[in-house]
């Protein structure tokens, strides 16, 4: 069935999407709920019928439905604001065998830890910036990152998360315990920050324009690093302070077309289906590295992947009945995609 048809069919057999969440919105990040009704909106602008469901509250929901859906829109990033238990959901669909949206359970598991992510890119000669689990072995003077290993949305993440190396080993213990998350330290890269956005297609997958993160406003010598205000507290200098830039195809066609050539080289590693991005730093001789894998991105009106993709002449609603096709097209042929690339 060619993927114009696709939607049709779906609305021809039944056409109940359910929007599953775990928002309990006690944090700014913890905003999939507002994502849930703007998502819900657009399968209903679609011809479809939705409803949203709160697995935080009732993880049983999904198997309490009234209608059987033919797809689940799974926003689940994370679980009573534990991102480990995120793949929990399209697990537990997998074995009802009912189809869902974005990556699949396995590559969800795969990549919700940052250590395991940079070990596998390592093995698979991928270039990723150093990193220690405790803090010991980088150099002292170097100026370092500690991240959660399992948290994403630059939770936890600050200022002062950039550290030398001599103190690595302390802010991971002081952070682990303070957060109640484990921590780790790779080195910081002194560069720019960008991020490329994939979206599965029926003829392959399709990278979407490479969105910039400009630092405008910074003190000197202040880390140059997109950390939680700035993604998530609109009204702060971070926020204000870290625009988006587009044209680097165009600007700069050999960066982009390594950017574009390791992304997708992330997607078919970790099995990456629906929509994923990966996050890069490129340092000051133009070398990028790849910093995490998020399988299961943003997708609020705001969110960097709609931005990307509007850059790309989708509106949210076409996109959103793309993931949707996506999602039913991998059902009928199998987890993974080995698809050509469409760009």
């Amino acid at each position: 069935m060619h993927a114009s048809s696709v939607l049709d069919e779906l609305r021809r057999v039944g056409g109940f999407i359910p929007v599953v969440h775990a928002s309990t919105g006690s944090r700014p990040d913890d905003d999939e709920v507002d994502t849930a009704r703007v998502v819900a909106a657009a399968l209903k602008e679609l011809g479809f019928t939705s409803t949203l469901v709160d697995v935080g509250k009732d993880f049983a929901a999904i198997e309490h439905l009234n209608i059987r859906p033919i797809v689940v829109f799974n926003l689940i990033d994370s679980i009573n604001c534990d991102g480990r238990l995120a793949p929990m959901v399209p697990a537990r669909l997998d074995s009802l065998g009912i189809p869902y949206t974005g990556c699949s359970s396995t590559a969800l598991f795969e990549t919700l830890s940052k250590t395991s992510v940079k070990l596998k890119l390592v093995h698979a000669g991928l270039p990723t910036p150093d990193w220690s689990e405790d803090g010991d072995g980088l150099p002292n003077l170097a100026r370092v990152i500690v991240k959660p290993i399992w948290e994403h949305g630059s939770l936890g993440i600050d200022s002062k998360s950039v550290v030398r190396g001599i103190e690595a080993a302390k802010v991971i213990v002081e952070r682990t315990l303070r957060l109640k998350t484990e921590h780790f330290a790779e080195l910081y890269i002194n560069g720019r920050e960008v991020a490329v956005a994939m979206l599965d297609r029926p003829d392959g997958v399709q990278v979407l324009p490479i969105r910039e993160t400009l630092f405008e406003g910074f003190a000197e010598g202040a880390p140059l690093i997109a950390d939680y205000d700035a993604k998530w507290n609109l009204d702060s200098p971070a926020y204000q302070g870290t625009p988006r830039r587009f044209g680097m195809e165009g600007e700069e066609p050999e960066l982009a077309a390594e950017l574009t050539r390791l992304a997708l080289a992330c997607w078919k590693l970790f099995t990456l289906g629906g929509y994923a991005r990966v996050d890069f730093r490129v340092d000051r001789t133009g070398a990028p590295f790849i910093l995490e894998i998020n399988s299961n991105p943003a997708l609020g009106h705001d969110a960097g992947i709609v931005a990307s993709a509007a850059q790309a002449g989708l509106s949210f609603k076409e996109m959103i009945g793309q993931i949707v096709e996506a999602a039913w097209l991998r059902s009928n042929r199998g987890v993974g995609n080995a698809a050509p690339t469409r760009a």
